[in-house]
């Protein structure tokens, strides 16, 4: 997906000149990278709040249209007002198609309602992760990565090391050796404390005490049995 981002040159320093062009609708910001010096550029807020609402803006090789020069370029930084939906300054880094880049990819969770532990033990899908740090050349950059959660059972989880990745990809070292987990199945509380329930005997299932069981016939209950027999000692004195 080809997504391009129109900028233009910014001649105008400082936090006042970035004041103005807030309140005009541009949006400052700076271009650094592939061994050439940073550069100041401002961009149409509009154009750039709607892209920014894109996964692929994010996580992509964008095409910068810079003063009628092309440029590829990533993503890097966004800085927004505190409280109003405005961005207040955007970072963006030159490619250089030789070197290889760091970034942070979405992942895309699929077959979660066929898998058992979802479809036959009744469990929900926690996503532990949304996005994983990768390395790649700029051309072998994905756009996301699929997680199939098709064989998953409930309570098993499937870490970054299970993950298929696209040719020339590979995982950054410190999430190689930690190896977390990407998404689990957990059964609810609610139907954990209704199995329980249903495994506990009810009063009814609970057989009587030899106390508690109904005389057989011919036979005298044991308070009737006692009495009984003070009764006897008394007729014999």
């Amino acid at each position: 997906m080809k997504i391009e981002i129109n900028a233009v040159n910014r001649t105008v320093q400082g936090k006042g000149a970035s004041r103005r062009l807030r309140r005009a609708g541009r949006v400052p910001g700076i271009l650094y990278g592939a061994s050439e010096a940073a550069q100041s550029i401002e961009l149409d807020h509009n154009e750039l709040f709607h892209k920014l609402k894109l996964e692929a803006f994010h996580a992509s090789i964008l095409d910068m249209n810079l003063d009628g020069k092309k440029l590829q370029v990533l993503l890097r930084d966004t800085q927004w007002h505190p409280f109003r939906q405005q961005v207040a300054h955007i970072d963006f880094q030159r490619i250089d198609a030789n070197q290889k880049i760091h970034m942070k990819v979405p992942l895309h969770f699929k077959n979660a309602e066929i898998a058992p532990g979802v479809k036959t033990a009744g469990g929900v899908v926690n996503h532990v992760m949304n996005e994983v740090d990768i390395v790649c050349l700029p051309a072998q950059l994905p756009e996301f990565i699929e997680v199939d959660l098709a064989n998953l059972q409930a309570g098993h989880s499937i870490h970054v090391s299970e993950l298929t990745l696209p040719q020339g990809v590979t995982l950054t070292n410190r999430v190689k050796m930690d190896d977390p987990p990407v998404a689990t199945i957990v059964i609810p509380k609610v139907v954990a404390e209704e199995e329980t329930a249903a495994a506990v005997p009810s009063a009814a299932d609970v057989p009587t005490t030899a106390q508690g069981a109904a005389p057989k016939e011919g036979e005298a209950a044991a308070g009737d049995k006692d009495k009984g027999g003070g009764k006897d000692k008394k007729d014999k004195k």
